[in-house]
Protein backbone atom coordinates (compact mmCIF):
# COMPACT_ATOMS: atom_id res chain seq x y z
CA UNK A 1 0.00 0.00 0.00
CA UNK A 2 1.34 3.52 -0.58
CA UNK A 3 2.51 5.80 2.31
CA UNK A 4 -0.50 8.27 3.02
CA UNK A 5 0.48 11.82 3.41
CA UNK A 6 -2.63 13.49 2.76
CA UNK A 7 -6.03 12.89 4.13
CA UNK A 8 -8.01 10.64 1.00
CA UNK A 9 -10.79 8.63 1.41
CA UNK A 10 -10.78 5.61 -0.64
CA UNK A 11 -13.45 2.79 -2.14
CA UNK A 12 -13.61 -0.03 0.20
CA UNK A 13 -10.86 -2.37 -1.01
CA UNK A 14 -11.45 -6.01 -0.46
CA UNK A 15 -7.52 -6.47 0.44
CA UNK A 16 -7.58 -4.30 3.43
CA UNK A 17 -8.71 -7.89 5.27
CA UNK A 18 -6.23 -10.04 3.79
CA UNK A 19 -3.40 -6.95 4.77
CA UNK A 20 -5.38 -7.36 8.26
CA UNK A 21 -4.67 -11.15 8.63
CA UNK A 22 -0.93 -10.81 7.64
CA UNK A 23 0.43 -8.18 9.34
CA UNK A 24 -1.55 -9.41 12.38
CA UNK A 25 0.03 -12.90 12.40
CA UNK A 26 3.54 -10.68 12.19
CA UNK A 27 2.14 -8.74 15.60
CA UNK A 28 1.26 -11.34 17.38
CA UNK A 29 4.44 -13.31 17.18
CA UNK A 30 6.31 -9.86 18.30
CA UNK A 31 3.96 -9.31 21.08
CA UNK A 32 4.44 -12.90 22.43
CA UNK A 33 2.19 -14.72 24.70
CA UNK A 34 1.62 -11.27 26.42
CA UNK A 35 -0.77 -11.09 22.98
CA UNK A 36 -4.26 -12.85 23.36
CA UNK A 37 -5.90 -11.94 20.50
CA UNK A 38 -6.03 -8.94 17.45
CA UNK A 39 -9.19 -7.35 16.71
CA UNK A 40 -9.52 -5.53 12.91
CA UNK A 41 -11.59 -1.74 13.91
CA UNK A 42 -11.69 1.45 12.18
CA UNK A 43 -13.54 1.70 8.59
CA UNK A 44 -11.46 -0.78 6.81
CA UNK A 45 -12.83 -3.29 8.73
CA UNK A 46 -16.21 -2.28 7.83
CA UNK A 47 -17.19 -4.24 3.83
CA UNK A 48 -18.48 -1.76 1.29
CA UNK A 49 -17.28 1.57 3.87
CA UNK A 50 -14.82 4.26 1.55
CA UNK A 51 -11.88 4.95 4.18
CA UNK A 52 -8.58 5.85 4.43
CA UNK A 53 -6.32 3.10 3.16
CA UNK A 54 -4.44 2.64 6.69
CA UNK A 55 -5.41 -0.59 8.71
CA UNK A 56 -6.03 -0.23 11.70
CA UNK A 57 -6.19 -2.73 14.77
CA UNK A 58 -6.45 -3.42 18.38
CA UNK A 59 -3.59 -6.21 19.62
CA UNK A 60 -5.39 -7.10 23.09
CA UNK A 61 -2.60 -8.05 25.71
CA UNK A 62 -2.70 -9.42 29.13
CA UNK A 63 -0.27 -6.60 30.36
CA UNK A 64 0.27 -3.33 28.86
CA UNK A 65 3.75 -2.99 30.91
CA UNK A 66 5.18 -5.87 28.77
CA UNK A 67 4.59 -4.25 25.39
CA UNK A 68 7.50 -2.01 25.75
CA UNK A 69 9.59 -5.01 26.03
CA UNK A 70 8.42 -5.73 22.23
CA UNK A 71 9.64 -1.86 20.78
CA UNK A 72 11.98 -3.41 19.46
CA UNK A 73 10.40 -6.60 17.81
CA UNK A 74 7.63 -4.06 16.03
CA UNK A 75 10.79 -1.71 15.04
CA UNK A 76 12.06 -4.72 12.76
CA UNK A 77 8.37 -4.91 11.63
CA UNK A 78 9.10 -1.25 10.33
CA UNK A 79 6.58 0.23 12.93
CA UNK A 80 7.44 3.74 14.87
CA UNK A 81 6.93 3.00 18.61
CA UNK A 82 4.69 5.95 19.86
CA UNK A 83 4.04 4.94 23.73
CA UNK A 84 0.88 6.16 24.81
CA UNK A 85 0.78 8.93 22.11
CA UNK A 86 -1.69 11.09 24.27
CA UNK A 87 -4.31 7.92 25.62
CA UNK A 88 -3.70 6.08 29.02
CA UNK A 89 -3.45 2.91 28.81
CA UNK A 90 -2.57 2.48 25.30
CA UNK A 91 0.79 1.48 23.45
CA UNK A 92 0.90 2.59 19.49
CA UNK A 93 2.33 1.70 16.94
CA UNK A 94 2.43 2.92 13.54
CA UNK A 95 3.63 2.48 9.80
CA UNK A 96 2.78 3.94 6.35
CA UNK A 97 -0.31 1.65 5.83
CA UNK A 98 -1.16 0.68 9.50
CA UNK A 99 -2.08 1.92 12.99
CA UNK A 100 -1.86 -0.19 15.52
CA UNK A 101 -3.36 0.13 19.11
CA UNK A 102 -2.53 -1.86 22.25
CA UNK A 103 -5.05 -2.28 24.79
CA UNK A 104 -5.06 -4.50 28.36
CA UNK A 105 -7.70 -6.73 28.28
CA UNK A 106 -10.69 -5.03 30.11
CA UNK A 107 -9.79 -1.52 28.40
CA UNK A 108 -13.77 -0.04 27.74
CA UNK A 109 -11.31 1.51 24.39
CA UNK A 110 -11.61 -2.02 23.03
CA UNK A 111 -15.11 -2.66 23.37
CA UNK A 112 -16.16 0.95 22.44
CA UNK A 113 -14.33 0.27 18.86
CA UNK A 114 -16.28 -3.19 18.36
CA UNK A 115 -19.35 -1.79 19.39
CA UNK A 116 -19.14 1.22 16.60
CA UNK A 117 -17.32 -1.58 13.76
CA UNK A 118 -20.31 -4.38 14.59
CA UNK A 119 -23.06 -1.08 14.16
CA UNK A 120 -21.16 0.41 10.65
CA UNK A 121 -21.18 -3.39 9.74
CA UNK A 122 -25.48 -3.77 10.05
CA UNK A 123 -26.53 -0.56 9.55
CA UNK A 124 -26.07 0.52 6.30
CA UNK A 125 -28.03 4.13 6.90
CA UNK A 126 -25.23 5.03 9.42
CA UNK A 127 -22.68 3.63 6.97
CA UNK A 128 -23.75 5.73 4.31
CA UNK A 129 -24.08 8.52 6.43
CA UNK A 130 -20.36 7.63 7.85
CA UNK A 131 -18.49 7.30 4.08
CA UNK A 132 -20.31 11.05 3.02
CA UNK A 133 -19.18 12.23 6.72
CA UNK A 134 -15.48 11.40 5.72
CA UNK A 135 -15.17 12.41 2.39
CA UNK A 136 -16.51 15.82 2.70
CA UNK A 137 -14.01 16.35 5.67
CA UNK A 138 -11.16 15.10 3.82
CA UNK A 139 -12.29 17.83 1.09
CA UNK A 140 -12.48 20.63 3.89
CA UNK A 141 -8.81 19.15 5.30
CA UNK A 142 -6.75 17.07 2.94
CA UNK A 143 -4.09 18.46 4.80
CA UNK A 144 -4.99 18.55 8.72
CA UNK A 145 -5.58 15.29 10.40
CA UNK A 146 -6.43 16.83 13.30
CA UNK A 147 -9.25 18.22 12.09
CA UNK A 148 -10.48 15.95 10.35
CA UNK A 149 -10.49 13.39 12.90
CA UNK A 150 -12.18 16.32 14.81
CA UNK A 151 -14.87 16.87 12.79
CA UNK A 152 -15.87 12.74 13.13
CA UNK A 153 -16.22 13.23 17.13
CA UNK A 154 -19.91 14.00 17.27
CA UNK A 155 -20.99 11.30 14.70
CA UNK A 156 -19.05 8.74 16.28
CA UNK A 157 -20.92 9.71 19.77
CA UNK A 158 -24.09 9.29 18.23
CA UNK A 159 -22.87 5.95 17.20
CA UNK A 160 -22.01 5.30 21.08
CA UNK A 161 -24.89 5.77 22.49
CA UNK A 162 -26.93 3.65 19.55
CA UNK A 163 -24.47 1.12 20.58
CA UNK A 164 -25.37 1.58 24.38
CA UNK A 165 -21.60 1.67 24.96
CA UNK A 166 -21.34 2.58 28.94
CA UNK A 167 -18.10 1.90 29.73
CA UNK A 168 -15.50 4.02 31.66
CA UNK A 169 -12.39 5.40 29.62
CA UNK A 170 -9.78 7.89 30.80
CA UNK A 171 -8.36 10.22 28.02
CA UNK A 172 -5.85 13.38 28.21
CA UNK A 173 -7.93 16.35 26.93
CA UNK A 174 -7.89 16.59 23.36
CA UNK A 175 -10.68 17.49 21.39
CA UNK A 176 -12.21 20.63 21.30
CA UNK A 177 -15.37 19.11 23.68
CA UNK A 178 -12.40 18.09 26.19
CA UNK A 179 -10.71 21.12 26.47
CA UNK A 180 -14.05 22.95 27.19
CA UNK A 181 -15.15 20.55 29.37
CA UNK A 182 -11.86 20.82 31.47
CA UNK A 183 -11.93 24.84 31.41
CA UNK A 184 -15.53 24.32 32.47
CA UNK A 185 -14.81 22.09 35.47
CA UNK A 186 -11.92 24.42 36.60
CA UNK A 187 -14.53 27.39 36.70
CA UNK A 188 -17.34 25.95 37.68
CA UNK A 189 -15.59 23.54 40.63
CA UNK A 190 -12.61 25.40 42.10
CA UNK A 191 -12.06 29.02 40.46
CA UNK A 192 -15.58 30.58 39.76
CA UNK A 193 -16.62 30.05 43.19
CA UNK A 194 -13.97 32.41 44.86
CA UNK A 195 -14.18 34.94 41.81
CA UNK A 196 -10.89 34.14 40.38
CA UNK A 197 -9.95 33.89 37.29
CA UNK A 198 -7.90 30.60 36.37
CA UNK A 199 -4.31 31.70 36.92
CA UNK A 200 -3.08 28.06 35.51
CA UNK A 201 -3.77 27.62 31.72
CA UNK A 202 -0.39 27.23 30.92
CA UNK A 203 -0.38 23.81 31.81
CA UNK A 204 -2.51 23.22 29.43
CA UNK A 205 0.44 22.80 27.22
CA UNK A 206 2.92 21.87 29.58
CA UNK A 207 4.71 18.42 29.35
CA UNK A 208 4.18 17.61 33.57
CA UNK A 209 0.67 18.64 33.59
CA UNK A 210 -1.84 15.95 32.49
CA UNK A 211 -5.19 17.17 32.05
CA UNK A 212 -7.28 14.07 32.85
CA UNK A 213 -11.33 13.54 31.47
CA UNK A 214 -13.43 10.37 32.80
CA UNK A 215 -16.12 9.46 30.40
CA UNK A 216 -18.73 6.90 30.90
CA UNK A 217 -20.28 6.13 27.98
CA UNK A 218 -20.40 8.78 25.87
CA UNK A 219 -20.68 11.38 29.05
CA UNK A 220 -17.67 13.21 30.91
CA UNK A 221 -18.67 12.80 34.11
CA UNK A 222 -15.40 14.08 35.73
CA UNK A 223 -11.70 15.64 35.29
CA UNK A 224 -8.34 15.66 37.22
CA UNK A 225 -5.20 17.74 37.08
CA UNK A 226 -2.05 16.00 37.93
CA UNK A 227 0.97 17.67 38.26
CA UNK A 228 4.12 15.08 37.99
CA UNK A 229 6.96 15.94 40.26
CA UNK A 230 10.67 15.09 40.60
CA UNK A 231 11.91 11.51 42.25
CA UNK A 232 8.67 9.63 41.47
CA UNK A 233 6.02 11.73 43.09
CA UNK A 234 3.11 13.43 41.65
CA UNK A 235 0.35 15.39 42.79
CA UNK A 236 -3.50 15.71 42.26
CA UNK A 237 -3.87 19.70 41.75
CA UNK A 238 -7.75 19.24 40.57
CA UNK A 239 -10.11 16.21 40.79
CA UNK A 240 -13.72 16.91 40.36
CA UNK A 241 -16.98 15.16 39.80
CA UNK A 242 -19.81 16.44 37.83
CA UNK A 243 -22.56 17.21 40.56
CA UNK A 244 -25.01 14.89 38.68
CA UNK A 245 -22.86 12.24 38.86
CA UNK A 246 -21.97 12.08 42.53
CA UNK A 247 -22.75 9.46 44.78
CA UNK A 248 -22.37 6.78 41.87
CA UNK A 249 -18.67 5.76 42.51
CA UNK A 250 -17.69 7.93 39.71
CA UNK A 251 -14.83 9.83 42.09
CA UNK A 252 -12.82 6.57 43.34
CA UNK A 253 -13.40 4.48 40.00
CA UNK A 254 -11.52 7.82 38.34
CA UNK A 255 -8.64 8.26 41.47
CA UNK A 256 -8.08 4.04 40.92
CA UNK A 257 -7.35 4.75 37.11
CA UNK A 258 -5.19 7.73 37.69
CA UNK A 259 -3.28 5.65 40.13
CA UNK A 260 -3.20 2.91 38.09
CA UNK A 261 -1.77 4.89 35.41
CA UNK A 262 0.82 6.92 37.29
CA UNK A 263 2.11 3.48 38.26
CA UNK A 264 2.80 2.46 34.41
CA UNK A 265 4.68 5.51 34.63
CA UNK A 266 7.02 4.78 37.05
CA UNK A 267 5.32 6.99 40.03
CA UNK A 268 6.20 5.86 43.45
CA UNK A 269 3.81 8.44 45.58
CA UNK A 270 0.70 10.37 45.29
CA UNK A 271 -0.24 13.73 47.16
CA UNK A 272 -3.18 15.98 47.14
CA UNK A 273 -3.91 18.97 49.44
CA UNK A 274 -7.49 18.19 50.57
CA UNK A 275 -9.82 20.71 52.46
CA UNK A 276 -12.08 19.08 54.73
CA UNK A 277 -14.88 18.49 52.86
CA UNK A 278 -13.10 16.66 50.81
CA UNK A 279 -11.12 14.47 53.32
CA UNK A 280 -12.89 11.66 53.62
CA UNK A 281 -12.88 10.83 50.09
CA UNK A 282 -9.27 10.31 49.94
CA UNK A 283 -9.29 8.22 53.47
CA UNK A 284 -11.86 5.90 51.87
CA UNK A 285 -9.23 5.23 48.63
CA UNK A 286 -6.45 4.43 50.90
CA UNK A 287 -4.56 7.80 51.56
CA UNK A 288 -2.98 9.13 54.78
CA UNK A 289 -1.58 12.12 56.44
CA UNK A 290 1.82 12.49 54.20
CA UNK A 291 3.93 15.87 54.04
CA UNK A 292 3.02 17.57 50.88
CA UNK A 293 7.12 18.98 50.42
CA UNK A 294 6.16 20.87 47.24
CA UNK A 295 9.35 21.22 45.08
CA UNK A 296 7.91 24.59 44.02
CA UNK A 297 7.76 26.07 47.26
CA UNK A 298 4.23 27.28 46.80
CA UNK A 299 2.34 28.75 49.62
CA UNK A 300 -0.39 26.21 51.07
CA UNK A 301 -3.21 27.49 52.28
CA UNK A 302 -3.89 26.98 55.88
CA UNK A 303 -7.00 24.91 55.85
CA UNK A 304 -5.78 22.12 53.08
CA UNK A 305 -4.90 18.73 54.55
CA UNK A 306 -1.72 17.04 53.12
CA UNK A 307 -2.85 13.51 52.21
CA UNK A 308 -0.72 11.06 49.93
CA UNK A 309 -0.28 7.42 48.87
CA UNK A 310 2.63 4.97 48.42
CA UNK A 311 1.59 3.43 44.68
Amino acid sequence: MQKIDRVEIKPYDPSWSKIFETEAEKIKKALGNNCLTIHHIGSTSVPSLSAKPVIDMIPVVRDILLVDSANSKMQALGYEVKGEYGMMFRRYFRKEYANIHVYEQGSGEIDRCLKFRDWMCTHPKDKAAYANLKKALAEKFPNDIFSYCSGKDAFIAAIDKKTAFSGSRVVKALTPTEWATAKHFRETYFFGPHGIKDPYTSTFNHENHAHLILYQGIEIVAYAHIQLWPDKRAIIRIIAVDEHKRNQHSGSVFLALIEKWLISLGVKSIHAQSRKSSLQFYLKNGYTNMPFNDPENHESDPRDIPVGKLL
